[in-house]
C-alpha cells in the first residue's frame, strides 16, 4: 500500500491563495470612491449585460470583481438574506456590516474547505447614510478578511497603479463630476500611457442620498457619463476643489430623478416601498 502525498496546511493555503489571487488580477479594476452625496463604483465593463455593480437593498449596494457566476451566486444570496431580515424583523435591522458578516462567514468556509476550490471574487458592500460620516465600504477578500475603507478602494486588475492614482490625486467632500472624473482617469492610468476609456465601456453607479426614492441606488448611462465627464483631454483631471469661502465650495451635481430622463435608471421599475412622508418604515406582520 503506497504513502498518500502529504503537503503541509501552510503550503495548502498558499496555494489555494496564489491560485485566487491570479484569477481575480486577470480581470479589470473596479474603484469605489466617496463623494460629497454619497459612493460611486466605477469599473470597465464593455458587457451591457452582466453588471458587476448592484443594488442589495435601499441603501445597500454590492459590487464584485473575478468570476461572474461565482460573485452572482453571492449577490443573489445577499438579496435573499436582506429581504427576509427585513421582512421577519424590520427594514432597519438590514445593514451592511451584517451583509458584510454573513458574506465573510462564506467566504472564509470555502476557502478552508479543502472539497471545494476557493472563490475567486473580492466584494464590495456599501451603505450609505444621513450624512458622508454615516457612509460605510466594506471590502471582502477570498478568504473571508473584512476590511473598513475610507475615501477610496480599488480592487481586482493592475489594483495598485489605480491605487497610486487615487492617493495623488483624489480629494476628501468631492463633487459626483469631480469624484467620476478621477476615477475614470485611475481606472485609464498605467505605468506605459494614459488612455481614455470610452463611456460606452464604463459600468458606473451611485448611491446617492439626495435622491427622494427610499431606494439609493442609481446607474449612470452613457449619455448621462458624457455629460458629466465632459472633455477629457490628456492631463485632464479631477477639477479644483473651491476655497474655504467660496460659494462653490458645496456645490454637488446630484443624480436627478426626473421621470422622463432616460439616463435615470434604478435596478427595477417598482413604486416606493415605503410612504417617505410617514416618517417610520412599515413594520413587517407577525409570523
Amino acid at each position: 500500500m503506497s504513502m498518500p502525498f502529504y503537503v503541509s496546511p501552510e503550503q495548502l493555503m498558499k496555494d489555494r491563495a496564489d491560485f485566487a489571487r491570479k484569477g481575480i488580477s486577470r480581470g479589470r479594476s473596479l474603484v469605489a470612491v466617496q463623494y460629497a452625496d454619497g459612493v460611486l463604483f466605477v469599473t470597465e465593463n464593455p458587457s451591457q449585460a452582466l453588471h458587476k455593480v448592484s443594488e442589495i437593498y435601499d441603501r445597500i449596494a454590492f459590487a464584485a470583481v473575478g468570476r461572474y457566476n461565482e460573485f452572482e451566486n453571492l449577490r443573489i444570496a445577499g438579496v435573499r438574506l436582506a429581504d427576509m431580515r427585513g421582512y421577519a424583523y424590520d427594514r432597519r435591522d438590514v445593514t451592511g456590516r451584517g451583509l458584510a458578516n454573513a458574506y465573510a462567514q462564506t467566504l472564509g468556509t470555502i476557502f478552508s474547505s479543502g472539497g471545494e476550490k476557493p472563490y475567486e471574487v473580492e466584494i464590495f458592500v456599501a451603505e450609505i447614510g444621513d450624512a458622508a460620516a454615516d457612509d460605510q465600504v466594506y471590502r471582502l477578500t477570498y478568504e473571508g478578511r473584512v476590511a473598513d475603507e475610507h475615501g477610496y478602494a480599488v480592487m481586482g486588475g493592475d489594483a495598485e497603479t489605480v491605487t497610486a492614482y487615487l492617493q495623488e490625486h483624489y480629494s476628501a467632500g468631492c463633487s459626483l463630476e469631480e469624484a467620476l472624473t478621477v476615477a475614470v482617469a485611475a481606472l485609464g492610468h498605467s505605468a506605459s500611457e494614459d488612455r481614455v476609456i470610452p463611456t460606452s465601456d464604463l459600468e458606473v453607479a451611485v448611491l446617492d442620498r439626495t435622491r427622494t426614492q427610499p431606494r439609493k441606488f442609481a446607474r449612470i448611462l452613457p449619455a448621462r457619463l458624457d455629460t458629466l465627464l465632459g472633455d477629457r483631454g490628456p492631463g485632464r483631471h479631477a477639477a479644483p476643489i473651491p476655497e474655504d469661502g467660496d460659494p462653490g465650495t458645496a456645490a454637488s451635481d446630484p443624480v436627478t430623478d426626473a421621470p422622463d430622463d432616460p439616463t435615470d435608471q434604478v435596478s427595477g421599475s417598482v413604486p416606493p416601498l415605503e410612504d417617505p412622508g410617514s416618517g417610520e418604515p412599515p413594520v413587517a406582520p407577525p409570523l
